[in-house]
C-alpha cells in the first residue's frame, strides 16, 4: 500500500486527536494538507480572511471546549493569523495553527521566495505558547501530539506547527502504525493542600468565591460549594453563566467599587481559574487591584500563581479542586452569603450609568428571547456594558474581546466558530458598526455553511467609546467616525435578511426571537441592526 504524503498523515494525526473542524484558506503551500482533508472526516470551513479563520477557532474553542485548528499558508497567511493567536494567548483558548514553510534549504537566506520570512517561526514563537517546524516524516505523531500534550496539560493558548515545503509531500511510512495519542497528565492536587483550604473555608465568616474562565466547566458542582459556604460568587467575564439568578451570583467586574468592597470584606477569598489581570480587575486603569484577603488561589499555570501569589496556591485544575473541596466541606452556618450577593448586585448596577442600564435592558431582553444562546462579542458598546454587569444564562455563553488582548473585529467570525461547535445551540454575535467593517467578508463564510446565526449591529455611527475617552481626556476628538456602509444594502448583498430595531428591550426582544426563527427555518444568518443615535461629537475640554 502507497503510504501517505506527510501532510496528509498530518491531517490524520488531528482526527486521532478528534479534530473534525478546520478553519482555512488553501494555497500552494499547503497543497499537501488538503490532500489530506479530502479522505478525511474533518469538515473543512473556507473564510475570507486568516484572522478570520483563527478568530473562528477561537470561537469554536469557546464554544466546544477543544482546540481550534487553523490551516494557512506560508508568511502572510501566518502573519494575517497572529493577531487571533495573540487574543487566544490572553484568554487561554486552545487553537493550533498549522501553516507552511518555505523549503528548509532556503530558510534565513533571504532568495526572495514566495511568502518569505526572515525568520517565520521565530516570529510566532513569541505569540505561541510554542512554535514547531516538522523537521522529518518520523517525527510527525510526536510533534502534534506534543502540541496537543501542552494545550492540556497547561493553561491553554495557541500552538503552531509548520509544515516544510519541501518536506509536505513526501512519504510517511509511520502514519500506518503511529501509536494512538496518549492521555493527557495535569498536575496532581496535593492531598494536603486540598484538606487546608477545606479548612480554612470552613472556618471562613465571610468566605467569597471569585470565578474565572477555569471554573466555566464545573458549574454545577461550583453551585453546590457556594451553597454549602453560603459564599458569593464573584464571576469574571469568561465566567458569566455560572451562577444564573442564583441568590449567591455577582455577574459583576471585580473593577466595580461595590464589588471590591464585597472582596474587602471577606475573610477568605477563593479564587478558581482566573489569571487576575487587569482588563478584568481593573478595566478603569486606575492601577489599583481589589483587596483579597486570605486568598486561596487554583490554577493550572504554575507562573500565574507565581505571578499574584497568595496565601495558599493550588496548582492543578479547577474541577479537582472543587471536587476535592466538596468532598471535605460540609454544609455550615449560615454565612448571610445571600444578602451580601444582593446587596453588592444592587449596589454594582447603581454604579453604571443610565445609559449603561438601558443596554444592560436590551442585553436581558435578547437573552430571554434566546435561553441558553451562545453570545460571540466585540469591542462595543452593549459588551462594554455587559462586562461591567450581565447575568448570563448558559456557562462559557458570553464571552468577547473587549478583554484581554481586545482585538477588534472578533465577534462576527467567532461567532461562526460558535455555531459549528454548537450546531443546536441559538447563537447570537454582538458587534458594532466599527468592528463590523473589520471583518465583513466573514458573512459569507456564515452564508456559504448555512448558519443560523443572528447578527446584531450596534450602529452608533463611529468609534464611540473612544471618542467618550478623547473627550473626557481633554482631546479633540479625531479619527472616530469612519462613516459605516448600508446594512440593508450589505445584507441583501450577502442574501441575509435585514431587520432594523429600535434601542427598546420589547423591541429588540421580539425581532431577535422572530430572527432566529427564520435563521433556523432558512439555514442563513440574519442581521438586526439597531441604529442608536450618534456618538458625542466632542471638543477639547
Amino acid at each position: 500500500m502507497t503510504p501517505p504524503t506527510v501532510g496528509t498523515a498530518l491531517v490524520r494525526r488531528l482526527e486521532a486527536h478528534g479534530v473534525d473542524t478546520v478553519f482555512g484558506i488553501p494555497g500552494v503551500h499547503t497543497v499537501e494538507l488538503y490532500r489530506g482533508l479530502a479522505g478525511s472526516r474533518i469538515r473543512h470551513v473556507t473564510a475570507r480572511h486568516e484572522q478570520g479563520c483563527g478568530f473562528m477557532a477561537d470561537g469554536y474553542a469557546r464554544a466546544s471546549g477543544r482546540p481550534g485548528v487553523v490551516f494557512v499558508i506560508t508568511g502572510p497567511g501566518l502573519t494575517n493569523t497572529l493577531t487571533a493567536m495573540g487574543q487566544a494567548r490572553a484568554d487561554s483558548v486552545p487553537m493550533l495553527v498549522v501553516s507552511g514553510v518555505n523549503t528548509r534549504e532556503s530558510l534565513g537566506r533571504g532568495l526572495g521566495h514566495l511568502h518569505e520570512l526572515p525568520d517565520q517561526q521565530g516570529l510566532t514563537a513569541k505569540v505561541a505558547l510554542s512554535s514547531t517546524r516538522l523537521d522529518g516524516a518520523n517525527a510527525l505523531s510526536e510533534t502534534v501530539d506534543a502540541a496537543f500534550r501542552l494545550m492540556a496539560e497547561t493553561r491553554p493558548g495557541p500552538t503552531h506547527i509548520e509544515l516544510p515545503l519541501d518536506l509536505a509531500g513526501q512519504p510517511a511510512h509511520e502514519a500506518w502504525d503511529a501509536a494512538p495519542p496518549t492521555q493527557a497528565r495535569r498536575p496532581a492536587l496535593p492531598t494536603e493542600d486540598i484538606e487546608s483550604a477545606a479548612a480554612r473555608l470552613s472556618s471562613a465568616r465571610r468566605p467569597v468565591i471569585l470565578a474565572g474562565g477555569g471554573a466555566r466547566a464545573v458549574a454545577e458542582r461550583l453551585r453546590e460549594l457556594a451553597e454549602r459556604l453560603d459564599a458569593p460568587v464573584v464571576q469574571t467575564v469568561n465566567a458569566r453563566g455560572v451562577l444564573h439568578a442564583h441568590p449567591l451570583s455577582v455577574p459583576a467586574s471585580p473593577s466595580l467599587n461595590a464589588v471590591r468592597a464585597l472582596l474587602a470584606e471577606a475573610d477568605c477569598v477563593l479564587a478558581l481559574g482566573t489569571e487576575l489581570g487587569q482588563t478584568d480587575y481593573d478595566m478603569y486603569a486606575t492601577e489599583t487591584m481589589p483587596e483579597l484577603p486570605g486568598l486561596i488561589r487554583v490554577d493550572l499555570c504554575a507562573e500565574q500563581l507565581a505571578r499574584h501569589p497568595a496565601e495558599l496556591s493550588l496548582h492543578g485544575t479547577v474541577e479537582e479542586a472543587v471536587s476535592g473541596l466538596l468532598s471535605r466541606i460540609e454544609v455550615g452556618q449560615p454565612r448571610d452569603g445571600a444578602a451580601r450577593a444582593a446587596r453588592t448586585r444592587e449596589a454594582a448596577q447603581a454604579e453604571l450609568t443610565d445609559e449603561q442600564r438601558q443596554q444592560l435592558t436590551l442585553l436581558e431582553a435578547a437573552r430571554d428571547a434566546l435561553p441558553g444562546a451562545i453570545f460571540a462579542g466585540d469591542s462595543t458598546q452593549l459588551i462594554y456594558t455587559g462586562n461591567l454587569y450581565y447575568d448570563h444564562d448558559r456557562p462559557g455563553g458570553w464571552f468577547n474581546a473587549a478583554t484581554g488582548f481586545g482585538a477588534l473585529g472578533y465577534g462576527i467570525p467567532a461567532a461562526i466558530g460558535a455555531q459549528i461547535a454548537c450546531p443546536d445551540a441559538p447563537v447570537l454575535c454582538l458587534t458594532g458598526d466599527g468592528a463590523a467593517q473589520f471583518v465583513l467578508a466573514e458573512l459569507m463564510t456564515a452564508v456559504d455553511e448555512k448558519l443560523p446565526i443572528v447578527f446584531l449591529v450596534w450602529n452608533n455611527r463611529g468609534y464611540g467609546e473612544i471618542a467618550v475617552s478623547m473627550q473626557d481626556a481633554g482631546v479633540k476628538v479625531i479619527g472616530c467616525d469612519p462613516t459605516p456602509p448600508e446594512f440593508r444594502a450589505v445584507a441583501t448583498s450577502c442574501g441575509i435578511p435585514h431587520l432594523a430595531c429600535p434601542a427598546r428591550p420589547d423591541a429588540l426582544g421580539t425581532a431577535v426571537a422572530d430572527a432566529h426563527a427564520r435563521a433556523r427555518a432558512e439555514q442563513r444568518p440574519v442581521i438586526i441592526e439597531i441604529e442608536t443615535p450618534p456618538m458625542r461629537r466632542g471638543k477639547e475640554a
